[in-house]
């Protein structure tokens, strides 16, 4: 544990420092809540988002997952932004099957660098780079051993309070334990979402992940609420939501639950 909480400080310290992010005009609550709902937007951001998920092997056991996922934006130039956004999953997992144990720890750290236009192209807001993939699981059932590294685009649109696009990712292995299989993975994200006057959105979007080494889908699809509000002067958002899984690996999810509390810090 002492490992993941030293991780956890270092991250937060550097997302909070503000060298590491352009002075900008202090946002409105309405532009806030739009800029949430855009990967590359020019905004820090430290989501923490808390996913249960249920029906996991023969013992149908619980996974409780919490992504720390810190977005820091760098102006590179007059036209260019490089945003970079970090997924560091911490687990816990029951045990799934006769003779397996519970376990918890860090998992595999993700982490993208998109390189994206200030201004939207032909009204399109876009944004590509690398991805990686790093090796920090504290425990081997919770990673995969391996370095990887990959493309990575987000392309997306905002117009009278809707958002929609897409994400995506591919990941190969290139590093690591022999013992440990090959990762090609590639990940796509669609997302459809409405943000009202009052700065409340809905979303709609899936999470899946295509194995090729096993010829599999794993097809998460979430539907979430979510509300902005000022807690003093920190703008924070709080997001609900509930996940199915219509295609997965035999023993995989069933269905499962997401509470995320964001944190932003506009200047």
């Amino acid at each position: 544990m002492n490992k993941i909480k030293q991780i956890a400080l270092i991250t937060l310290t550097l997302t909070l420092n503000p060298v590491f992010a352009e002075e900008v005009k202090k946002d409105s609550e309405s532009e806030l809540a739009m800029k949430l709902q855009n990967p590359v937007a020019n905004l820090i951001s430290v989501p923490f988002q808390s996913n249960w998920d249920f029906g996991i092997g023969p013992k149908k056991a619980m996974q409780y997952k919490v992504n720390v996922q810190p977005v820091l934006p760098f102006s590179i130039s007059d036209k260019w932004n490089l945003i970079t956004r970090t997924i560091m999953p911490i687990y816990y997992q029951e045990s799934v099957a006769e003779g397996s144990k519970s376990l918890g720890g860090l998992g595999d750290i993700n982490q993208s660098f998109f390189f994206s236009p200030k201004q939207p192209i032909g009204g399109w807001i876009m944004g590509a780079g690398p991805v990686f993939l790093y090796p920090s699981a504290t425990e081997n059932a919770l990673g995969g051993q391996k370095w990887g590294a990959g493309p990575a685009a987000v392309l997306l649109k905002q117009k009278d309070g809707w958002t929609y696009g897409a994400l995506a990712n591919h990941i190969m292995s290139f590093a690591g334990s022999d013992s440990r299989p090959h990762i090609s993975a590639t990940y796509l994200q669609p997302f459809l979402s409405y943000t009202t006057k009052t700065h409340t959105t809905f979303a709609l979007n899936t999470e899946s992940t295509y194995d090729w080494q096993n010829s599999q889908w794993t097809v998460p699809v979430n539907a979430q609420v979510a509300q902005l509000v000022k807690l003093d002067k920190l703008p924070v958002q709080f997001q609900l939501g509930a996940r199915y899984y219509p295609e997965k690996p035999t023993g995989g999810v069933d269905w499962g639950v997401r509470f995320a509390v964001t944190l932003l810090f506009p200047k």
